[in-house]
């Protein structure tokens, strides 16, 4: 009996010893194993994506308020004010929409809307009229400018009141000229400025500083008002600025 288990271990080469250790490292054995959850990953991943969702839908209803009143303003021509006015009907619906996600176990479902239309109607109005009215003298390169703020289009105007909830050091440095405003400056007299009035009654374009901002932000900035649907351009000549228009409907 002895011999045979000499025997058996004798006949154990290296080559064998090596197989088996390859096996418990890394081989077929090791393969069996289940693999451990990244806890820390998932929970990492979960929370940026959880992040980027809320501000996806706090970011949706002041976009649509814009973007809306835009399209409705070029695409049907509609005036100013009732394009306004379809943005902030837009508006309101979606946020009907999130009260009834929020309170959706609430059984009286004809009080919750009456409720929530009726609140977010005063909501969203109220803060289109501080919008069209106000500038603050921090968003705001001069007295002069803040003087003529209410000539600018009023979907221009609040569309730069949302902006400055996301950017508070936004300033504007122009929103109204006359001809003679570009001899002083050096220029030549640009006859089709939106800067001037327009039939609408109101100044179509407005200039927003750009120097001794981050470039990251002065990208976003231009691009988020991209998307709203206005008109920019980045003038580096004179005095960087950045030049944000709404196209005269035709």
């Amino acid at each position: 009996m002895v011999c045979s288990v000499e025997q058996a271990m004798e006949s154990i080469t290296q080559k064998d010893i090596d197989w088996l250790l390859q096996q418990k490292n890394g081989g077929d054995f090791a393969s069996l194993e289940p693999p451990r959850p990244k806890k820390k990953k998932r929970w990492a991943l979960r929370i940026i994506t959880g992040l980027l969702s809320v501000g996806g839908l706090i970011i949706l209803p002041f976009f649509l308020l814009i973007r809306t009143a835009v399209y409705l303003n070029l695409t049907y021509q509609w005036n100013g004010w009732l394009s306004l006015g379809g943005g902030i009907l837009a508006t309101v619906l979606i946020l009907v929409i999130y009260v009834f996600i929020v309170f959706r176990k609430v059984n009286n479902k004809r009080r919750l809307l009456k409720l929530s239309l009726l609140s977010c109607a005063i909501m969203v109005s109220g803060f289109c009229a501080y919008g069209v009215i106000y500038l603050s003298s921090v968003n705001a390169k001069s007295d002069e400018v803040r003087q003529v703020y209410r000539s600018m289009h009023p979907i221009l105007r609040v569309a730069i009141s949302t902006t400055t909830l996301a950017d508070g050091d936004l300033v504007v440095t122009d929103i109204q000229r006359v001809p003679e405003d570009y001899n002083q400056m050096g220029l030549a007299v640009n006859q089709n400025s939106l800067h001037y009035t327009q039939a609408s009654g109101y100044v179509h374009a407005i200039d927003l500083r750009t120097r001794g901002r981050h470039e990251f932000r002065n990208f976003v900035l231009r691009h988020s008002l991209n998307m709203m649907g206005f008109s920019t351009l980045r003038h580096v000549g004179t005095a960087d600025h950045l030049h944000i228009s709404i196209p005269v409907a035709d």
